[in-house]
């Protein structure tokens, strides 16, 4: 989720696997028992979720780009306040109920941490105070019009380019209370996905990305956490460098692999437990890539052949829902009925089937980025605007009593040209 390249490079990864190619052996998951402690179940009469992703990394969708330029800081608060408030009252008018907030899209915040300096989104300048809380800001504004905020991170990105002048930037902060951890921990630091990244074979790593949750959660009446779908970022050309953590800590497994993906359970397992601790009345819920397993690599796959969580972020996330460590999960189902490699109405059915025996409940998130954009691989998404796509997928959702809700990918997209059909549709079928 996260930038919307990175979901294009995610899909263009999504190519069918080998025929020759022979499934990894030691890497079927057996299946763990339920959770003897099962989270809370909902309401049965509660609505169900209608959520957007609302991105803050590189401005996707908020703040507004123009609003960083201005000289005067009392126009620039005006400016970014005034557009959140204006983006609120449409998603009110659309029916949306749930905003997923990005409060840390890199290494930095959008709140007054003491962890993190301030994200260089809203000034420009990493560690600028802004003279508001965003944060704060939009719970406010949110909870006024009756609509629920959970708090996004992505956990372990520290930077989203390499570029000589972000790790100048970065430096800069060193004088700064809280500075960056690039400068703080260099040791930390892996560079993956040509992006700068924490390493999270490192325990102290996963302890710091708790405290900076607790963080949060202790300070503002969030409704919610969530994890996004980067936890291992590396790319074929651009692999994270941890053979030395490995050496370190990974005494115990024979394949690094396996190691990776206990150290993202370790993590999810850290956080949920804290959440709880702190405030049992938060949500906390993970927003994978929508194909956890292919089943021609694990019989307990779902029948596709795209880039695998389990496989390709080493996040077992299949796992995680049977041990009752989220309340929810959002897989990302970013594709139409059409695509065979990874059909929509396969991938909603088979997390139906995970979540079943559980207490976690289940979002999906729906490509609405893709809404009217041409596509030689996926038309289906131009028919009528993207309308008759888009009802297919709500359609089962509502259809089927495991799935709980449907969230957008993302809020900028719906004041796009090509989705505005779309949108009027969203309008009729949720709006109030």
């Amino acid at each position: 989720m996260s930038l919307k390249k990175s979901v294009v490079l995610f899909a263009t990864a999504l190519l069918l696997v080998s025929c020759s190619s022979k499934p990894p052996k030691s890497l079927v998951t057996p299946l763990p028992p339920v959770s003897k402690q099962p989270l809370p179940a909902t309401d049965k009469n509660s609505q169900p979720v209608r959520g957007v992703w609302l991105a803050t990394v590189s401005r996707l969708d908020w703040p507004p780009v123009n609003s960083v330029n201005v000289s005067s800081a009392d126009t620039r608060i005006r400016m970014q306040q005034q557009a959140l408030i204006e983006k609120l009252d449409k998603l009110k008018s659309l029916g949306i109920n749930t905003v997923f907030f990005q409060v840390k899209p890199d290494g930095t915040a959008l709140w007054p941490s003491k962890i993190l300096p301030w994200s260089d989104t809203l000034t420009g300048t990493i560690g600028q105070d802004p003279g508001y809380d965003p944060l704060q800001f939009v719970l406010d504004e949110a909870h006024k019009r009756g609509m629920k905020v959970h708090a996004w991170f992505n956990p372990y990105r520290v930077s989203v380019n390499t570029q000589p002048a972000t790790i100048a930037a970065l430096n800069r902060t060193l004088p700064l209370h809280p500075a960056s951890i690039f400068v703080l921990h260099r040791d930390w630091i892996r560079t993956a996905g040509d992006r700068l990244v924490l390493d999270p074979g490192i325990p102290d790593v996963r302890d710091w990305i708790t405290s900076i949750v607790a963080e949060v959660v202790t300070h503002y009446p969030v409704d919610g956490v969530q994890f996004d779908d980067y936890f291992y970022t590396e790319t074929p050309g651009s692999q994270l460098n941890d053979n030395q953590t490995f050496q370190q800590y990974g005494k115990g497994f024979s394949a690094k692999a396996d190691w990776r993906r206990n150290n993202t359970l370790l993590l999810i397992e850290q956080v949920s437990r804290t959440i709880k601790q702190l405030k049992p009345g938060v949500e906390f819920g993970v927003s994978p890539a929508g194909v956890w397993r292919n089943r021609s690599f694990d019989a307990a796959g779902s029948d596709t052949r795209g880039a695998a969580a389990y496989d390709e972020s080493f996040a077992d996330t299949r796992r995680w829902v049977q041990q009752g460590l989220l309340d929810y999960i959002a897989p990302q189902i970013y594709w139409p009925f059409s695509r065979s490699a990874a059909r929509y109405d396969v991938l909603a059915k088979w997390w139906s089937d995970v979540v079943k025996p559980t207490h976690t409940r289940l979002y999906i998130g729906i490509a609405l980025y893709k809404v009217g954009e041409p596509s030689k691989m996926e038309p289906d998404w131009m028919v009528n605007g993207g309308v008759t796509e888009l009802k297919k997928q709500l359609d089962l959702n509502e259809s089927l009593p495991q799935i709980s809700g449907t969230i957008l990918f993302r809020e900028d997209y719906l004041n796009r040209p090509q989705t505005q059909q779309a949108v009027n549709y969203l309008r009729e079928r949720w709006g109030e």
